[in-house]
Formats: structure tokens, sequence, C-alpha cells
């Protein structure tokens, strides 16, 4: 808290009050502890201090259990994921386990409408072209080297092949799937939490 330590806690930003409620839960180094929405109101650098400080202190062999709808945030903090959708459990695992299994690929390639066509031969249905360069497909059940090489075969040219799929676009799909007929691109979801 720098120099505002002398001053009145009611006189502090939101970033600040955060700050000092975290510590405050850290005080006497407890194994579990619970923490809603921790990156709430603090700036971009304090965010980054913020995740260093729960790593840390979960690598100490406690345990740090964050409630948050800040995905990306998730994604760098926390080593196991909990999905729930309206109060129950649809999913949960290791961050990797998750975003693994979402299979969504990016294929840069020369000719995006010829990839289409050979990856939907091929049974990869689904593929989706993205631009003149690129085509992205669900490959969750394909062996990667075998689609470059159908794709290579056929003609076409592959630049880049990437499967980077967050855990925002893993959450966005089990809760659509968990809820058929929802609107997966709402912007107040308070009930579902990861």
């Amino acid at each position: 808290l720098g120099a505002a330590i002398e001053r009145k806690v009611k006189s502090y930003s939101q970033g600040m009050r955060q700050r000092l409620a975290i510590a405050q839960a850290m005080l006497g180094l407890p194994d579990l502890m619970v923490l809603d929405e921790p990156t709430n109101g603090l700036d971009p650098p304090q965010i980054r201090t913020m995740r260093d400080v729960l790593i840390n202190y979960a690598k100490t062999g406690r345990t740090v259990l964050v409630s948050s709808h800040l995905l990306a945030e998730v994604e760098q903090t926390c080593t196991h994921v909990v999905v729930m959708n309206r109060g129950s459990v649809i999913s949960s695992g290791t961050v990797r386990e998750l975003t693994v299994a979402g299979g969504q690929t990016e294929i840069r390639v020369d000719d995006a409408g010829r990839a289409q066509s050979v990856l939907d031969a091929a049974g990869h249905d689904g593929a989706v072209i993205v631009d003149d360069g690129t085509v992205t497909v669900d490959l969750t059940d394909a062996d990667s080297a075998v689609v470059i090489r159908e794709l290579v075969t056929a003609g076409v040219s592959v630049r880049g092949f990437s499967q980077s799929t967050r855990l925002e676009d893993v959450f966005l799909d089990l809760v659509h799937r968990d809820t058929p007929g929802t609107v997966v691109h709402e912007t107040d979801s308070s009930e579902d939490r990861s």
C-alpha cells in the first residue's frame, strides 16, 4: 500500500481496498483461502502482481480457491478448474485437460477454400474459412499429422497449424451444451462460475 498505509481505509481506491482485503485473508497463512473475483478493481500491473502472489502462495502447499468470471485470468492463475452452470458442476479437471479437449484448430494455408473441401471430404466436418489463408476446424479426435498429410497430399500448402483453445471457448461450449437454447453471448451470467 506504500505511503497510503497511514491513510484511513475509507479513502482508499477500490484496487487498494482489494489488495488490503487479500492481505488480511492471508494473515495467519490459512491452508485454504477462498477468493471471489480477487483481481476486481486492479489495474494490469497489479493483476500480474496479484497472480504471482496467489501462485506463490499455492506453491507453499496451501490451496487457493478462486471464483471468477475472468476466464483468461483463471487460465493464467489456476491449475485446476471446476465449471458450474446453474449451481451444478458440468466439468472439472486441470486447465490443460479442459483446453486440450476443446480441439479447435487453426490451419493457415495457401488456399482456404480448397483446404475446407479436403477437410470435409476426409470426414473432418465443420471446417470454417476465417479468411483467404486460414481455416478452423474441430480436430478433437484426429491426429494432427494425418490431417496435415491429407492437406499436403491434396496439393494444399500448410503454412501453420495451431491448437490453442482458450478456457473461455471451452466454458462457453460447455455451458451452451448443458443449457440447450441458451444465448451464449450474454454479458451478465452471474450463475455461471469457474
